[in-house]
């Protein structure tokens, strides 16, 4: 097994042993509104959430001595909180694990399949029939305010699986690879899941832009 931990992470290790509170207080700081972001579709209420992520903190702070590197010390962490998250979350009602969530209706298509013409079309077997509408550049206003609360608001109503893929690829920029080891899911299910998260919030977008040309 390759081992990741960079000098940084052992360092930081090295001082939560030691007690020291900078370094916790750092670490709390650096993950912590990510923490609470990705807790949150596990739960049902962010008071819930909230209980999550402090449980996670000493849950961390119980288990450094058998941290071994062979992560980075954020996949550790965040392995530590979608456990407690599912914890809490089968509490609160039946819950399945992560990974089966992932792993769901694998065949299941992103888009709609009326908006394609059909395979033996004459002219454009395949393509779209109902493409995209066109939306405005961002410098007319695709970044604007209120099409970012559209976008959030579009990632809320998401399931929780895609919607905690989503959130860590794109809202946090996490690697595809990170994504995969802290949610103890196959590359293949992460890319399944990214992409009909993608496409949900793109259809959010479109309908919020007046729908199809």
């Amino acid at each position: 097994m390759v081992v990741h931990d960079a000098p940084d992470d052992r360092a930081t290790i090295h001082a939560l042993r030691r007690g020291d509170e900078a370094a916790l207080r750092a670490l709390m700081d650096r993950y912590g509104a990510t923490m609470l972001r990705v807790a949150l579709p596990f739960v049902r209420s962010r008071a819930v959430a909230e209980e999550v992520v402090q449980e996670t903190w000493l849950g961390l702070m119980r288990s450094l001595d058998r941290f071994e590197g062979r992560s980075s010390l954020k996949t550790w962490l965040f392995r530590i909180l979608v456990n407690t998250a599912m914890t809490h979350g089968r509490k609160e009602r039946r819950s399945l694990p992560f990974s089966a969530l992932a792993a769901a209706d694998p065949d299941a298509p992103s888009v709609d399949p009326d908006r394609f013409l059909p395979p033996d079309h004459d002219r454009f077997p395949g393509h779209w029939a109902l493409p995209p509408a066109r939306w405005e550049t961002p410098e007319e206003g695709l970044l604007s305010g209120e099409t970012r609360r559209v976008i959030l608001a579009a990632i809320e109503d998401l399931p929780p699986a895609q919607r905690t893929v989503i959130a860590l690829r794109d809202i946090e920029g996490w690697p595809a690879e990170e994504v995969s080891e802290a949610l103890e899911i196959s590359e293949g299910n992460q890319r399944v899941l990214l992409h009909r998260a993608r496409a949900k919030v793109r259809g959010a977008l479109e309908r919020y832009f007046g729908g199809v040309t």
